[in-house]
């Protein structure tokens, strides 16, 4: 069992910068497949990021050279540096794990079986 909570979102003007974190605890999540996620309302929820237990990384199109996935296996935290926002980028970001991969990870939220609470992203031009 795993349990993430995301933390460090907020609101910042376009072409700003956040970085968001995620801790887990209960397991030792860099053994999976973790991933960013966001949803807006009434929309369904799309990859962000996803890395894998050997740091090899995935990006949805619309954030890569952007956003930057990464994590500090001994402090067991997962973060999503966020550079060069906009205002599209405002939504609602979740991570989550799939503790049945830790390779090859998928980048279809129905993968992911743990998920944090969200933390909110506003973008403001």
């Amino acid at each position: 069992q795993v349990d993430l909570v995301e933390s460090g979102g907020g609101s910042v003007q376009a072409g700003g910068s956040l970085r968001l974190s995620c801790a887990a605890s209960g397991d030792t999540y860099s053994r999976y497949c973790m991933g960013w996620f966001r949803q807006g309302p009434g929309k369904g929820r799309e990859v962000v990021a996803a890395i894998g237990r050997d740091d090899t990384t995935s990006y949805a199109d619309s954030v890569k050279g952007r956003f930057t996935i990464s994590k500090d296996n001994a402090k067991n935290i997962l973060f999503l540096e966020m550079n060069r926002l906009k205002p599209e980028d405002t939504t609602m970001y979740y991570c989550a794990a799939d503790l049945s991969r830790y390779s090859g990870c998928l980048l279809f939220a129905y993968a992911y079986h743990t998920w944090g609470q969200g933390t909110q992203v506003t973008v403001s031009s």
